[in-house]
């Protein structure tokens, strides 16, 4: 790999020209309405994007929870997760990001984890997902499955042999009250791996729990800019900016200015 790969989340309808005004190297995008439940189309720009040499990125609808004991939530996450993951590959995508989730306020989080395990043995069964799937760190939320490095090394005892990639988040990160100078050691002491990094920002203080992303830099957020670029550099994996838009452009200047 030449220098770091940096770049967006985007635009879904046409991520190629939103690369060319950001001058990115990585994009990130959604397959289908990331607040609702529908399996995604083929992308219009489909064959485009596959032939780019750009790095993509799937991420998958929000509503997707493979931990909850809630079958109504459960079932149609699992079959969900498959179907992004079918999509990201006809697109030729590195990986589909999906959230940690999380289980009620009553429930077992251990119950959490075993969906999680049970999800990656279902598809084992049929040959494997056709992406890597990469596991989010999450802000907030009690019962959460990735909040707390604890429990991401309870999950990871569960998923870890599946090939389970993970995609660390600063701003949840932060959020939830993790030392981001050492993040990225205590992580790949967990999961041995970290391939995606969520490079944001955060509205809030430390510690908030709650999930409010600020661009890198110019913007209003509450991590130091060069906090950021010691994440990313110790990660060693691409970058991506989940950030207000119109600020975008010189978020990814500024990283590649300081990454190299």
């Amino acid at each position: 790999m030449l220098g770091m790969l940096i770049g967006a989340h985007v635009r879904d309808d046409d991520p190629l020209t939103a690369v060319a005004e950001r001058k990115a190297d990585v994009v990130q995008f959604f397959l289908s309405d990331p607040q609702g439940w529908k399996a995604p189309k083929p992308h219009p720009h489909g064959e485009a994007i596959q032939a780019d040499p750009v790095e993509v990125f799937i991420h998958s609808p929000y509503l997707i929870n493979v931990a909850s004991l809630n079958n109504r939530i459960r079932i149609p996450s699992r079959k969900n997760v498959t179907q992004h993951a079918d999509g990201a590959a006809a697109i030729g995508a590195k990986g589909l990001i999906v959230h940690g989730g999380h289980v009620g306020a009553n429930d077992d989080v251990e119950a959490g984890l075993d969906n999680w395990r049970k999800l990656f043995e279902r598809e084992q069964e049929k040959g494997g997902f056709k992406v890597p799937i990469l596991i989010e760190n999450t802000a907030g939320g009690e019962n959460a499955m990735t909040r707390d490095l604890d429990v991401i090394a309870r999950l990871w005892d569960k998923v870890g042999e599946f090939g389970a990639g993970f995609c660390l988040d600063t701003c949840h990160g932060f959020a939830a009250g993790w030392d981001l100078e050492t993040a990225v050691e205590k992580v790949k002491a967990i999961t041995g791996r970290i391939d995606l990094v969520h490079l944001n920002n955060s509205r809030d203080e430390f510690g908030s729990t709650r999930d409010r992303h600020a661009n890198v830099i110019e913007g209003d957020g509450t991590i130091d800019p060069e906090v950021l670029v010691g994440v990313a550099r110790a990660a060693g994996a691409p970058v991506v900016v989940e950030t207000p838009a119109d600020g975008q452009a010189a978020d990814i200047a500024y990283l590649r200015e300081k990454l190299g």
